[in-house]
């Protein structure tokens, strides 16, 4: 009788061990999925990083030219290889229009006729793309390019595409600082505060430290331009 009973309780025992083990494994954390890995926004992040060394780390022009010549390449490598993408094109018309900014004068009108087209398609297939960043560049454009007859250059539109891109992404550094600095060149000093104060204090882009640190030293010059036209008694305009 004994060895029946240590026989059941055994096989009792044995019985549990597949049970346990199956609660066990059903109480331990499930391994963390990973994001899986988009290749077009790994290229885009290496055409960010040589825009931020180009624009904020290269003194010379010339030197400057040079080398966003090459990454006006690459980029529009990455956009012909991506035509379903918006963000190769944003970041392309990026790139040009810093190529402009560099050149200046009716030669870089072409650059910017192109950055213009390029923002266009890309903001019809996603306006949301990198947060807005269409809307973002051609407000930019607009207000930084001449007016007819020279160019495309419209006040109206620049506001237009700001807002948008303020409604999208509120607390970005780029779309508060582009907005402030039109406001300025509008000769709206009061309402340029607001927004490059809170370009200032926009939250960090993670990979894109050199970029903000560029950025928050133009804001800080367009601040100081705007304390100078207060203290000088700027027009102040509200809409």
């Amino acid at each position: 009788m004994k060895k029946y009973l240590y026989l059941l309780s055994a096989l009792l025992v044995s019985a549990a061990i597949p049970a346990l083990a199956q609660e066990t494994a059903t109480l331990q954390p499930a391994a963390a999925v990973q994001p899986a890995v988009d290749p077009v926004m790994q290229q885009i992040s290496t055409l960010q990083a040589r825009w931020a060394e180009i624009k904020y780390q290269i003194p010379s022009d010339d030197a400057k030219i040079e080398a966003i010549h090459t990454l006006e390449d690459q980029a529009a490598q990455i956009t012909a290889a991506n035509p379903a993408r918006a963000e190769p094109k944003i970041w392309e018309a990026i790139i040009l229009s810093t190529d402009a900014g560099i050149v200046k004068g009716m030669s870089a009108l072409s650059k910017v006729e192109k950055a213009k087209a390029l923002l266009e398609a890309a903001e019809k297939m996603d306006s949301q793309a990198l947060e807005g960043s269409a809307h973002t560049s051609l407000g930019s454009l607009y207000y930084q390019v001449p007016g007819w007859p020279v160019g495309f250059g419209d006040s109206e539109k620049a506001e237009e595409h700001l807002k948008m891109a303020l409604q999208i992404n509120p607390n970005g550094i780029d779309p508060n600082y582009f907005y402030g600095d039109f406001l300025l060149q509008d000769d709206r000093p009061a309402e340029a505060k607001t927004y490059l104060e809170r370009a200032l204090v926009a939250p960090a882009r993670p990979g894109r430290e050199l970029a903000d640190a560029g950025r928050h030293q133009e804001i800080k010059v367009a601040l100081a331009k705007v304390e100078e036209k207060l203290k000088s008694g700027g027009k102040k305009q509200f809409n």
